[in-house]
């Protein structure tokens, strides 16, 4: 029998599967344990505003028609809130979807994409599917960025920067000044995306808006946002992307499929922006518990990253899918991180306080048992 994968491309065989953990149902199975504490995928355990819970009362009529295609109000409202032209704002499937879409636009076979390292692993993914090489700029020891080592490879004019500010897993980032120098080493004919996925939690002045730095720049740039972390809407994939000129943004429109958004994703999303009392009390939860676990962890010996995220990334000194695995009995969920050199990293996201509790208690053990 003729092998049924010979019409795959080389590129996609290079492409390791995406490590999107374990379900609710798949761990109570494989592990009979009643109580789970999810923390994998930096949800928020606040879950999404309560505005958007009349939306379903109309399901019947929004599910028969086609969503808007350019989601018209929702861009709208986001191109207000950032100060630019509706026309520079484009809609995903989550904002990985725009990840896809930047690199069907923008690389080609050869082309060189640098990226942060340990990276988000679809900015890899979708460079390589598309022929690109990826130049990774790995963390310093300190698990900081390596500032003049990614200057340096901007100044070399790759076809496109992407790397997530915070980072994605490590929750590092860069500040202002830092920004600012990767803003002047960029080449007029390199795009940098920004993925800001985690923006929301990074408070304070030591953290630039890449928006308010990129736009009187004349450079080519794109800002990834999401509504699946602050504002609890994981489960309904819309995330967003401004871009730097309205020209730019009609060009990745034509590479995105046409209905990549539905309508309840889009409704829900305008309904989360308006409440912005819940917004507040999901990053402020967030924020308080990202600090007590973390000198939990510390009191505990392990070693971390700086993190402006809802999560913390953390040197178990051993074997992370090894660790996980001991979790899951336990009842967690944790992301144990795969790519090479941070092999014994473990990314947690912050939940409920009970979740926090039940993953510090779930360690405790895990250590008192060796």
């Amino acid at each position: 029998m003729a092998d049924p994968t010979r019409a795959i491309r080389d590129e996609v065989r290079l492409i390791a599967p995406y490590n999107a953990g374990l379900t609710l149902d798949e761990v109570r199975q494989r592990y009979k344990v009643d109580v789970i504490a999810k923390l994998g995928s930096n949800e928020n355990p606040l879950g999404p505003s309560g505005a958007i819970r009349g939306l379903l009362d109309g399901i019947h009529d929004l599910a028969r028609l086609y969503p808007d295609p350019e989601g018209r109000e929702l861009c709208a409202a986001l191109a207000r809130d950032f100060g630019v032209g509706d026309g520079q704002i484009i809609l995903g499937n989550g904002s990985e979807d725009l990840i896809a879409v930047l690199c069907r636009s923008v690389v080609r076979p050869g082309d060189t994409v640098t990226t942060l390292y340990p990276s988000f692993p679809l900015h890899e993914d979708y460079t390589t599917l598309m022929g690109g090489k990826v130049e990774r700029v790995e963390v310093k020891p300190d698990l900081t960025i390596d500032l003049d080592t990614l200057v340096s490879c901007v100044r070399a004019e790759p076809r496109m920067v992407m790397f997530s500010n915070p980072m994605n897993p490590v929750g590092s980032w860069l500040a202002p000044h830092e920004f600012a120098k990767v803003i002047e080493a960029l080449d007029d004919e390199t795009l940098l995306v920004v993925d800001e996925a985690y923006a929301e939690y990074a408070k304070g002045e030591d953290y630039p808006s890449a928006v308010e730095m990129l736009r009187d720049t004349g450079k080519n740039w794109v800002v990834l946002r999401t509504f699946s972390k602050a504002y609890g809407l994981a489960g309904l994939r819309i995330g967003y992307g401004i871009v730097s000129d309205q020209s730019l943004c009609g060009f990745f429109n034509r590479t995105r499929t046409p209905f990549n958004t539905n309508v309840i994703a889009q409704l829900s999303a305008l309904a989360a922006l308006a409440d912005t009392d819940h917004l507040r009390q999901s990053i402020d939860f967030a924020l308080r518990e990202r600090i007590r676990v973390a000198a939990a962890l510390t009191e505990l010996g392990y070693r971390m990253a700086p993190s402006k995220g809802n999560f913390l990334f953390f040197d178990a000194t051993e074997n992370a899918s090894r660790l996980s695995e001991e979790f899951l009995k336990r009842g967690v969920i944790v992301k144990p991180w795969k790519q090479a050199g941070f092999d014994t990293f473990v990314r947690v996201s912050i939940g409920s306080a009970e979740e926090n509790n039940h993953f510090l208690q779930a360690l405790r053990d895990i250590k008192s048992s060796r």
